[in-house]
């Protein structure tokens, strides 16, 4: 991983790379798609959650009895914002089956680009857990910002955003509005354009992954 600031990272692993081609060839279909999405939630999930602490208990193998590490505290909470970040969740769900599962709905207004939420569950008590929010897209950081925002008024604590590609002006934002929230970005992009999509980007994340275009 490149360590784009104190609490930002950008994978360089060469499966999450070749992964993320894929996902950006506009020749790609919505089946191929959803499935390497799923695939870059369980690969980034990997390393975004190496940190997760564990404690040892007492166990027996077939040979003897011996102390051995199992994840500790309250069980992982994913929170996917609405509707891309549905996608990633069966990764990372793949990896922590016991997780729970938690929604914040957010839309873009077409003409300012400002996120607006529209629904929020969180599971309990999400002060206890290990959040990690997921959004394949982090574009203006608007919606990403107030999410995260949401989440700590409800008392979420440790939080990790992962997404799969983002721009500079998102990161930026998102760094300076949460210092402590580590994200975690499959590759940094060029640029926004002029309607706030990034480029080269791989387009509407979303439509993509749900075949509504």
């Amino acid at each position: 991983m490149k360590k784009l600031y104190d609490n930002v990272y950008e994978f360089t692993h060469p499966l999450i790379q070749h992964k993320i081609t894929i996902l950006r060839d506009k020749s790609t279909g919505t089946n191929e798609f959803r499935s390497v999405v799923e695939e870059l939630g369980m690969l980034m999930g990997y390393e975004a959650l190496a940190d997760l602490p564990t404690e040892e208990i007492e166990i027996e193998t077939p040979i003897e009895t011996t102390k051995s590490p199992i994840l500790s505290g309250r069980k992982l909470a994913i929170v996917p914002i609405l509707r891309a970040g549905l996608g990633m969740v069966p990764g990372i769900l793949a990896l922590t089956p016991s997780a729970k599962v938690g929604h914040i709905g957010m839309y873009r207004d077409e003409d300012t680009h400002e996120p607006h939420e529209y629904f929020c569950k969180l599971p309990k008590p999400i002060e206890e857990r290990t959040i990690v929010v997921t959004d394949p897209m982090l574009a203006t950081g608007g919606s990403a910002v107030d999410a995260v925002n949401l989440i700590k008024e409800k008392g979420g604590r440790k939080i990790k955003f992962i997404c799969i590609i983002g721009a500079p002006e998102g990161v930026e934002k998102f760094h300076k509005a949460h210092p402590d929230v580590e994200l975690f970005i499959g590759h940094l992009d060029r640029e926004l354009n002029e309607n706030a999509y990034i480029c080269p980007g791989l387009g509407d994340a979303g439509d993509r992954i749900f075949g509504t275009k």
